[in-house]
Parts: structure tokens; sequence; C-alpha cells
């Protein structure tokens, strides 16, 4: 099969043509160990890639907003996730489906931005909790990408970017690895003139809050491996501009936020993860 760094379209169609998006010593800094907490050399690969102008103008739209309560026991969540679509010129991307019973409201909400299920050309789930891929029946002219697997119908593809490479949708619309809350676990990266770099991060950050509160994604969302997320979520809040978490509003990152994050990679800090 075709690697997933070659090219799935055609610039002119909104996808892209370039080969390797990331060098392979790039690849390797996503699981360096953070060290002193200092930046890591992803971080400055991806301000280099990134700092020009999107060749193509991308729409990022929230389509729906992701909430998490915790109840007052302590036993039970009111959760739903974040959908977000992804247009560009020629092609649609949806990020994580809802649940199995936001059907209805997915279908609807699509129409009003213009869009029916079968123009969706990628389904993209950031991981396999249910709140994120409910619904995939609905888009079965799209290729599925469920955390680090793509499918097509009965056609999966072996060589994608488990391996810390990212799978190019488009020149400017990247799906990398970001694993933590769970192993598998993906984010869409989109370039836009708008909003700059746009990272779609499904439950890697729960929602703005747990930048100041850990506990939030690490106790009360759960992280298969904290040590992990803690290195995502660092690459994340360097290479991006907003940030569309799994269970809370858009945000914008701030230098604040990432000064904040870097005191929490006190390797103390880090050693104590578990």
């Amino acid at each position: 099969m075709r690697s997933a760094l070659q090219k799935h379209e055609a610039d002119s169609g909104g996808v892209a043509t370039a080969t390797t998006a990331i060098s392979r010593d790039a690849r390797g800094a996503l699981s360096s160990d953070v060290g002193s907490c200092g930046r890591s050399p992803i971080v400055d690969f991806f301000a280099s890639v990134w700092e020009r102008q999107p060749k193509m103008d991308y729409d990022v739209h929230v389509i729906k907003e992701g909430y998490s309560l915790m109840s007052n026991d302590g036993r039970t969540m009111v959760a739903n996730g974040t959908s977000t679509l992804v247009r560009g010129t020629g092609f649609n991307v949806i990020v994580d489906t809802l649940s199995a019973w936001d059907k209805d409201f997915l279908i609807e909400s699509l129409s009003k931005l213009g869009v029916s299920c079968d123009e969706v050309n990628y389904v993209v789930c950031t991981h396999g909790h249910s709140d994120h891929i409910g619904n995939l029946n609905l888009f079965q002219r799209a290729t599925h990408i469920i955390g680090t697997s793509v499918s097509n119908g009965d056609v999966y593809q072996l060589d994608t970017f488990d391996k810390d490479e990212p799978y190019r949708i488009a020149t400017d619309v990247q799906i990398i690895p970001t694993p933590g809350h769970t192993l598998s676990d993906v984010s869409v990266i989109v370039k836009t003139a708008k909003l700059g770099t746009v990272a779609i991060t499904g439950d890697l950050f729960e929602k703005a809050e747990d930048i100041d509160d850990p506990r939030i994604w690490r106790e009360v969302a759960g992280s298969e491996d904290p040590k992990q997320q803690v290195k995502s979520r660092q690459m994340i809040l360097h290479i991006a501009d907003f940030v569309v978490p799994g269970h809370g509003p858009m945000f914008k990152v701030t230098d604040a936020m990432r000064e904040k994050h870097l005191e929490l990679l006190d390797c103390t800090v880090v050693d104590g993860l578990e």
C-alpha cells in the first residue's frame, strides 16, 4: 500500500502534494524525554514549518462544544465530546462524531453548514471512546481515521503514522500522534489564514482549565500514559495558536499558558507521574 506520507490529493483539490511532512530527527523528538523541561526539538521544527502563510484557506467550525461534569458523589460523569468540521476547497473533514445518541443533531448541524454526510471526505476520531466515535456509519464515502488506524471500506492501511509520522490530508492539514489520554490518540493540525494554527486535540486537553489544574486531565478524564501526555501537551501548546479540546470551548493559547505548562514540567512533577 502507499505510505500515509505520500500525496493523498492534489493541492487544487485540497490535498497535499508534499512528501514527508516531518524529518526523522524531528519525529524522534516526539518520544524523547522531557529532560530539563525546555523546548523540544519538535517544537522548533513545527515553528519553522508553520510560520509561513497557508497555501489555501481552511475554515474550522465547532459543530458541538463538548462538556464534562462530575456528579457530587464522584461516581458518574455527564459528558459529551466536541465535534468539529474542517472545510477546504473541495474537501471536508469531520473530527470526532459525538455519541450514538447525537445522530439527528449531527446531520442537522452539517446541513446548516451546507454539507451532507456524503460530502465528508475524511472522518477523524481522535481516540476510540464512545463519545468520539458515534455515527461513523453516516459517512460511508469517507476515509475513516480512528486514532492511528486508517481504513476505507474493507481496505486498511498498514503503514500509517503510528510510529510518530503524520498523516497529511492537505498541504496545511495534518494528523499527528499525540498519545497520552489513550496510547493511540491523534490530533488534527490546521494552518488557517484567520486563526493561525488550530490544533483539534480531542481529550489530550479536556478543557482550558486543565492547564492550571492538571488533575482534570490526569484523574477526572483519565490518562493511560501521563508522562507521554505531558510531552504531547507541551508540543501542542508550542505549535498552536488555538486549541479545540475534547470537552470544552476552543481557547486561544497564550504565553502565560505555555509558561504555566513549563512550570508543571518541573522534572520532579514529571518524574512523579504514574
